[in-house]
């Protein structure tokens, strides 16, 4: 059973930088054809995918947040990370971690981290 665990701040000050852990346990993150992603739901609206790290290393993220977001991986932790640079108060949301073993962007993720909110405020 794959289980994931998002870490970190809960409240990032506006022009900062969120960092975010995923800490992956029951399966690695090197395991041929999966996918990790990160996802965020703000306040009273629906999942936006954001960004992914294959099996493999190579990462993806969404166009729109392209710009700002960098995800990398510690093989030797089984973790992964995001880091999104110049937030403003609407980065603020519940950010999740997710598998999927479909190389789709945010299609078939299967299993979950319960998520974390972040804050985004002076």
């Amino acid at each position: 059973q794959v289980q994931l665990q998002e870490s970190g701040p809960g409240l990032v000050k506006p022009s900062q930088t969120l960092s975010l852990t995923c800490t992956v346990s029951g399966g690695s993150i090197t395991t041929n054809y999966n996918h990790w992603s990160w996802i965020r739901q703000p306040p009273g609206k629906g999942l936006e995918w954001m960004g992914t790290i294959r099996y493999s290393g190579t990462t993806y993220a969404s166009p729109s947040l392209k710009s700002r977001t960098s995800i990398s991986r510690d093989t030797s932790k089984n973790q992964f990370t995001l880091q999104l640079s110049a937030v403003s108060p609407e980065d603020t949301a519940v950010y999740y971690c997710a598998r999927s073993r479909d190389a789709r962007f945010g299609v078939g993720l299967d299993y979950w981290g319960k998520g974390t909110l972040v804050t985004v405020s002076s």
